[in-house]
């Protein structure tokens, strides 16, 4: 069964190949999309090509709601958009995939339902179908090369889906090992600082106390792990006993 997480159903308009379709789940699926609508596709339903691409996320497929028109997909949502990336001379907002996206959010956080319609491969939607939408999608892609793949289209409007949605991470340690305390780092300074000042380094003495404030600022500004300070520990007692054996 769908997962109950309010979201938009993305609707695959007239599809052609069963391998667009089964990419097109795998796109939504990762990005925690499990709406799928499609109507009358041209190599029937179900296709097992569409199954083969769709690899882990075949249970769209499986779920996916078949509709034999354009205006049957869409006749109980409140607010569609349309994705093309030409101009068809019908007025109506156009927005980019990031704004399209976030207003969806508002607007099923409201309690609408939502749907973006995705055209046909080989020419995109019709006028007819265009018709039916509030507002057109259009990214902002080369304009020497502005076709989209239907899955890759798909995908991107998922991804900015996923962002206007779910509260995204933009910066994090991609590591196993624990981030190293304030405490820790601290030790390390000081065995650095210890084991420099008996080397000279500190000179000239006027100014060897900004000396130390830069160097403990460079450990402060490094995003150590607990793996990295012991490391860091190592090389210094290494250094120093290999002086001392000189």
């Amino acid at each position: 069964m769908p997962t109950g997480a309010p979201q938009p159903s993305f609707v695959l308009i007239r599809p052609q190949m069963g391998e667009n379709i089964g990419a097109a789940a795998r796109g939504m699926w990762n990005f925690g999309l499990d709406r799928m609508r499609i109507t009358s596709p041209r190599d029937g339903w179900p296709n097992q090509k569409a199954v083969a691409m769709a690899s882990g996320a075949g249970r769209l497929l499986d779920e996916a709601q078949l509709y034999d028109s354009t205006a049957a997909a869409v006749e109980d949502c409140t607010y569609v958009y349309a994705t093309t990336a030409r101009p068809r001379g019908l007025t109506k907002p156009v927005l980019s995939p990031e704004a399209a996206m976030s207003d969806a959010a508002e607007r099923i956080a409201r309690g609408e339902k939502v749907a973006v319609m995705f055209g046909p491969e080989r020419a995109g939607m019709e006028n007819e179908d265009i018709a039916l939408a509030n507002a057109i999608i259009n990214v902002p892609v080369n304009p020497e090369f502005s076709s989209l793949n239907l899955a890759q289209c798909v995908l991107l409007t998922s991804y900015e889906w996923r962002r206007a949605s779910a509260d995204i991470v933009h910066e994090r340690m991609d590591a196993e090992q624990d981030i190293a305390t304030q405490a820790e780092v601290e030790k390390l300074a000081e065995h650095y600082e210890g084991a420099l000042d008996t080397a000279g380094f500190f000179f000239p003495e006027e100014k060897a106390a900004n000396m130390k404030v830069n160097l403990r600022n460079l450990w402060s500004r490094m995003p150590l792990t607990q793996h990295d300070v012991r490391i860091l520990h190592g090389v210094m007692r290494q250094m120093v006993r290999w002086k001392e054996r000189g």
